[in-house]
């Protein structure tokens, strides 16, 4: 069934003219969205600003993006902001994005609470500076009785690590004899990872024309729909989820079998 006109005119008001919006199936809309948020420096030095000003820009494209998620439907979105191997960037780099997770986090949590979605928080945030921890930590209690759509950060994330903390779990309890080897199978694997509940991204997205994962999903990106776009984070607006969810609809998802 596609979206009525009046939903159209609220969700996606200016649609450029090389989209078709009627198009969009409400059916078929992805129960789970992930994005690698990429390009936020680029755009910054493609304008001569430092690199923070394209951080602070891409902060108002992630806003688009969990607003535009949550009016179509999507049930889970998850956003890559800082992997394990982003703590080799330059200190002040790293610092003012910590200060920038804590600020964006305490200004939108209000919103975020109102829209009904819930926070789960994805990697080793213990490792994180202790005025963002906290505040990250308080939307994740704030938020953990939301009902609507779930917005999962991954920070101080490695797909690597994920697993690599799931087979240690798994491990110690053979050693501690609650578990036989025997029991182990993809669905307990599953259950040891930090997304457990969640459903694996049906679409992944890619921002700025990079071709490749990023130690990000590893796991749960087995069958997911990648869309690789060249356009720079800070301007992936609702327009270009658009974008992103026709041409998701146009494949044919086999999971390996032939249809």
């Amino acid at each position: 069934m596609a979206l009525t006109k009046a939903q159209f005119t609220e969700i996606f008001p200016d649609v450029p003219a090389d989209l078709e919006v009627e198009a969009l199936e409400v059916s078929a809309i992805p129960t789970h969205i992930a994005a690698i948020m990429d390009g936020n420096g680029r755009w910054a030095e493609a304008r001569g600003l430092p690199r923070q000003s394209g951080h602070k820009a891409g902060v108002k494209g992630v806003r688009e993006m969990i607003t535009a998620c949550n009016d179509i439907g999507v049930k889970y979105l998850t956003i890559y902001s800082f992997s394990t191997e982003n703590w080799n960037r330059p200190l002040m780099e790293v610092t003012d994005l910590m200060g920038l997770f804590a600020q964006t986090m305490t200004k939108e949590l209000t919103g975020l609470h109102k829209e009904n979605v819930r926070i789960k928080l994805l990697g080793h945030i213990g490792d994180l500076p202790k005025n963002t921890r906290e505040i990250f930590l308080n939307a994740v209690e704030e938020t953990k009785g939301n009902t609507g759509m779930t917005l999962a950060i991954a920070v101080n994330y490695g797909g690597r690590l994920e697993i690599t903390d799931a087979v240690r779990d798994i491990a110690r309890d053979v050693k501690n004899g609650m578990l036989s080897p025997d029991e182990i199978d993809e669905a307990l694997i599953s259950e040891h990872l930090y997304t457990a509940g969640m459903p694996d991204p049906d679409l992944l997205i890619r921002t700025s024309g990079e071709y490749r994962l990023s130690n990000f999903l590893l796991w749960q990106i087995a069958y997911s729909e990648i869309y690789v776009t060249d356009v720079y984070w800070p301007d992936f607006d609702r327009y270009e989820l658009l974008r992103a969810l026709l041409d998701f609809q146009r494949r044919n998802r086999r999971f390996g079998g032939v249809r």
